[in-house]
């Protein structure tokens, strides 16, 4: 295969040699060529000015040619290997005499030129075993057909070549500042703050450009491909974040994946063009930990929601819009502060404790009880919004489960056991609970709930002085305490919010707030529901009704709010 492509690049020869003078490059054929890039797919030649990619399968070289005419040529070839280390080197063969040793003026036949040339070994310019970006820069190369002859001797991989006989316009890859380090100017425990000067093609040169930051656990990356061949070959950039909200890249766990849908079209669409050990790789399930985010043309970047006392790399690529070619910079590392230490409360057995947390903040509470023990029993009580609980005996974890409303855990105990709760807040806001943890067997402190704790209100029933509501009960035998409060018309959803705090219990209402207090309950979970017509009320106004329900020791949990407003002719 590799010696038909030698011919065919022998056939094309005087063709080249004829139709593109270099290094004067033909504009217009040039611009065709970057247009098509169907010119250049699975070629042995390098378009002069163009970045190509390639695919190498292990230990299989490539090879690629192209032609300088006249001596004294700039010349750059640029190799950018992608997931694996090359090897790759370019050597120079003198070009055959176009006419006979005779000079006749004829032409040599075609198998005489082949010949001459397969004879030849060339001269070896330049060599590089690595994973770097690699140049090859010179001012004035001898004419003649140039070979890049490339190999990988670990694993099949991708990679990128440029070449070109005008470095000094060209210029497709944005250029460093005098300093291209990545520097880290804020640390703490779950945010990293990057910053870099600026390149100066956008100011000099006035070129588009936009900057990449990509992060990950494992290394730095030196090249945008080795990013794109790590995440999937599919992957696209994310939008810049608004400047006044911080970036929390770990937040997205679909960051980076395609839709099934659009997995399955480019799989189809692959498996007709790409050999299947090559759609095997580029089809591979991405890194979860690995994000890579284009932020427009800030060289100031914040990273919030990381985990403590963890280590994380960071890069930092310019990228030309124009061109989509982009030049890395200095990458760096840093390590997370570690999270700050706890305090631990100490539960007693049997005795309620309220516990506060703020906002994505966590508790860690202990419990140690004095007698061996058959079983522990954790009630848990959530005022506000959905909490984690985590608890573990002697470091081994037990529990992990999400709390709302009201939850009782019994646990196998185990002689001398000592217990750690770990309490997570809500991201929304602060938490509010109450917690008891107790080895004895008693009765449960916080009464049960049914699933639904909505109040529902007759519309049919409402009069001018009166509304009708239901609610559901539950098996056990509990006490119910109906409230009501005067609200404006323009009582908001954000108001109703800040009321419906569970844990404050009817001890702070007023007790003109009042309506009735019941005792109900139905061992058919069906037939458990009662009503309440509340009388006395106003014609025309808004009121808000809670219902307590009293469990034993004095604890009470309350209802979701309902407003409801009285008709205001009847």
């Amino acid at each position: 295969m590799l010696l038909s492509q030698w011919y065919f690049m022998l056939v094309l020869l005087p063709i080249c040699l004829k139709g593109q003078k270099l290094p004067t490059r033909d504009e217009e054929l040039f611009q065709m060529q970057i247009k098509d890039k169907g010119l250049f797919h699975d070629s042995s030649v390098i378009p002069d000015g163009a970045e190509i990619s390639g695919y190498l399968f292990r230990d299989n070289p490539k090879r690629y040619f192209f032609v300088v005419e006249e001596d004294n040529t700039p010349l750059s070839v640029i190799v950018t290997p992608c997931d694996a280390p090359l090897e790759w080197k370019l050597t120079l063969q003198e070009l055959p005499e176009e006419a006979s040793g005779e000079g006749s003026g004829e032409p040599e036949p075609l198998e005489q030129q082949k010949q001459q040339i397969m004879n030849e070994e060339g001269t070896e310019l330049f060599s590089y075993k690595g994973n770097d970006v690699e140049y090859f820069v010179s001012t004035n190369s001898p004419s003649g057909l140039y070979q890049l002859e490339l190999i990988s001797t670990e694993k099949d991989t991708h990679f990128k070549v440029y070449a070109t006989t005008t470095p000094e316009s060209d210029q497709p890859y944005p250029e460093l500042p005098y300093d291209p380090r990545v520097d880290v100017t804020s640390l703490g425990r779950t945010t990293v703050t990057l910053a870099w000067k600026p390149t100066p093609t956008s100011s000099i040169l006035k070129q588009p450009i936009q900057y990449c930051v990509v992060i990950n656990k494992e290394h730095n990356f030196k090249s945008i491909c080795a990013v794109e061949a790590k995440i999937n070959v599919d992957d696209a950039f994310m939008m810049a974040p608004k400047p006044v909200l911080d970036f929390s890249p770990f937040d997205f766990a679909h960051f980076g994946f395609s839709s099934e849908n659009d997995a399955s079209k480019d799989k189809h669409f692959m498996s007709k063009t790409l050999s299947t050990k090559l759609v095997r790789q580029m089809t591979s399930k991405p890194k979860d930990d690995l994000v890579k985010v284009c932020i427009g043309n800030k060289n100031i970047f914040t990273v919030s929601d990381l985990k403590p006392d963890t280590q994380y790399y960071f890069d930092v690529f310019a990228v030309n819009s124009a061109t989509n070619m982009s030049t890395a910079y200095v990458g760096t590392f840093a390590r997370t502060k570690e999270e700050a230490k706890q305090k631990t409360v100490e539960l007693k057995d049997g005795k309620v404790t309220d516990v506060f947390i703020k906002r994505k903040g966590a508790k860690f509470l202990r419990f140690a009880p004095v007698s061996s023990h058959q079983k522990a029993t954790f009630s848990v009580h959530s005022c506000l919004d959905t909490i984690q609980i985590q608890v573990r005996r002697d470091g081994k974890l037990l529990l992990s489960q999400s709390v709302e409303g009201v939850r009782q855990f019994q646990l196998r105990g185990k002689p001398k056991a000592k217990y750690l709760i770990r309490l997570k807040g809500s991201k929304k806001g602060a938490s509010m609970l109450k917690i008891l943890a107790t080895s004895k067997f008693n009765k449960q402190p916080f009464p049960s709930l049914p699933e639904d704790t909505r109040i529902k209100a007759f519309d049919k029933l409402r009069t001018c002085s009166s509304v009708t509501i239901a609610w559901l009960g539950t098996q056990e035998r509990n006490k119910y305490c109906v409230y009501k409060k005067e609200v404006d018309d323009d009582y908001s959803e954000e108001q109703k919010k800040r009321e419906q705090n569970q844990c404050m219990g009817p001890d702070t209402r007023k007790k003109s707030e009042k309506v009735i207090c019941k005792y109900f309950y139905s061992q058919n979970l069906h037939k458990a529901v009662t009503t309440e017509t509340i009388k006395g009320l106003e014609a025309g106004k808004s009121y808000m009704l809670d219902v307590y329900v009293m469990g034993h020791g004095g604890h009470s949990v309350k209802y979701q709010s309902k407003v409801v407003k009285t008709r205001k002719f009847c």
